[in-house]
């Protein structure tokens, strides 16, 4: 199963979601003690798997030192070992989720493998890691109005706005990952982001949501890049094919600000 990295992809993120759930569980920790316990535990033992099962690869994870020779290696793991560390803090919120993905300089450099563990998740009937060894079908919108994911605390102006000219509403929820898989979930139509993230908080999710044949890009309509020597990526859109046009327009017109 390992040969593939799809699937070790997938097998990375449930098996750290394992561990965090573990941590959650039985520390007994709470706050920030339990964030940081929660993204040791999780970064170590990814760590350690990498190099066990694909030890020529490069790695770039948030919680470890970025090592430049990444950037001469054909393959890099860029991984956050857990995304949405405050939801993670306040069991017993499941919108926190493990990102691991794969960069390889084949093609002009492209993220060829992903995979995203909710491990949260507590109803058992329902998906929990969407990987791109086997791409979500993503279902048609039961929505009868679009719908934007947005962060818990107050959303952007530009986002509300944007909301109002599509007559969409808003779905407030945790981790950047969780975003874009709601997309995938037909929980939420749309994710555009512009305040700021790095390549580890959007490489999985946006290999995953690329699989399932969503819209990805950044807020002006190019191409998501990876592996850069520059890891700040700060904005990215996720979304149904059908709202991208429109999206990108307002952006065009309105700005960010």
């Amino acid at each position: 199963m390992l040969a593939s990295d799809h699937l070790l992809a997938a097998w990375l993120a449930e098996t750290a979601g394992r561990r965090l759930l573990e941590v959650r569980a039985t520390s007994g920790l709470e706050g920030k003690e339990l964030k940081d316990a929660g993204d040791l535990a999780a970064h170590e033992l990814l760590m350690e798997l990498v190099a066990e099962y694909r030890p020529e690869d490069g790695v770039l994870s948030e919680e470890g030192k970025d090592s430049k020779e990444r950037l001469t290696q054909d393959r890099v793991w860029i991984i956050d070992p857990l995304d949405g560390t405050r939801e993670f803090s306040e069991p017993p919120r499941d919108d926190w989720a493990v990102h691991v993905a794969l960069w390889a300089s084949s093609n002009g450099g492209e993220l060829i493998a992903g995979a995203v563990a909710q491990p949260a998740l507590a109803d058992a009937s329902v998906q929990s890691t969407f990987h791109t060894g086997a791409a979500p079908v993503v279902p048609p919108s039961t929505s009868p109005r679009p719908r934007i994911a947005v962060s818990r605390s107050r959303p952007p102006a530009f986002v509300e706005a944007l909301a109002e000219e599509l007559g969409a509403e808003l779905v407030p929820m945790g981790s950047a990952g969780v975003k874009m898989m709601s997309v995938v979930r037909d929980i939420s139509d749309a994710y555009v982001h512009a305040g700021g993230q790095y390549e580890w908080d959007s490489a999985a999710p946006v290999a995953v949501a690329a699989a399932a044949g969503l819209f990805t890009s950044r807020i002006d309509g190019s191409p998501l890049r990876y592996n850069q020597d520059d890891v700040y990526l700060p904005d990215v859109i996720v979304c149904r094919p059908e709202l991208s046009e429109q999206i990108l327009s307002f952006i065009k017109r309105h700005g960010v600000e």
